[in-house]
């Protein structure tokens, strides 16, 4: 197996993404994320500087060969995702260091190490109502779906299209003067020429089938108007809405395909 480094900022950071599956067994590291493909969590090093740790699996050779000689590996991808963002002054984790495994020509992981953002929470911890008191504050919590709503209407009007996203990819922070949206699993991003309403619709569903339970109907209302920058009228609202709908029903039919396929499987 031979390992290379495609980022790093400093030699610290260098030793650190060299340990990076040491540290991932180590009990320096909280783990957040356990999935097929991606393992992911805090890790804190020797020095006392804290850091989140993603671990990529290709998951097949022939996976792993498509990632080395075309679309590049997660981490690599989400190198790119964080240069696109910074370029647009979007708010993101700052990558540290990446590095991936290859074997018989293919990549077999690759390995993300960056910014570990303590002051934020993902959506849907955020805007639950059992955090704290003034998350049941119907301004605080509209002041915050209309924050989350124009950056993402300003990540869709500057051009760039997310493939997923939900609100584990949305964090939020709390400033004295308003709130600061960040963009965290950058792997999916892609600069186009053009976000088409069907992308723009596919996003909002995904964010609206993963933090929808967390708002009432109303909220989800003023969050489309705020997205949508303006209010529409009742024939457009409906067609909107009747477009919306039928994207959410054709994800919900392709996830429990998915989930068929697996059971069965």
């Amino acid at each position: 197996m031979r390992r290379r480094i495609i980022h790093v900022r400093s030699t610290a950071w260098r030793a650190a993404i060299e340990r990076a599956e040491a540290l991932i067994g180590s009990p320096e590291f909280r783990l957040i994320k356990d999935e097929a493909k991606t393992l992911a969590g805090f890790v804190t090093l020797a020095d006392g500087q804290s850091a989140f740790l993603k671990r990529f699996a290709a998951g097949s050779w022939a996976e792993g060969i498509i990632e080395r000689t075309g679309r590049g590996s997660r981490a690599a991808r989400s190198l790119a995702g964080a240069r696109l963002l910074g370029e647009h002054g979007f708010a993101h984790p700052a990558p540290y260091a990446a590095l991936e495994e290859i074997e018989a020509g293919a990549i077999g992981r690759s390995y993300l190490m960056s910014e570990a953002l303590v002051d934020a929470l993902s959506l849907s911890h955020f805007i639950d109502r059992g955090v704290a008191p003034n998350r049941r504050d119907p301004r605080w919590r509209a002041a915050v779906m209309r924050a989350v709503a124009r950056e993402i209407r300003r990540l869709h009007d500057t051009g760039i299209r997310c493939s997923d996203l939900q609100e584990t990819n949305l964090m939020v922070e709390e400033l004295a003067d308003g709130f600061k949206v960040h963009f965290v699993d950058l792997d999916g991003m892609r600069r186009v020429a053009d976000v088409s309403w069907h992308d723009r619709a596919r996003n909002l569903i995904q964010l609206d089938r993963s933090v929808g339970r967390f708002l009432s109907r109303g909220e989800r209302l003023s969050f489309l108007h705020a997205y949508l920058g303006f209010r529409p009228g009742r024939d457009r609202a409906r067609t909107l809405i009747a477009e919306l709908l039928a994207e959410r029903a054709r994800k919900e039919g392709e996830y429990m395909r998915r989930r068929d396929g697996r059971m069965a499987h």
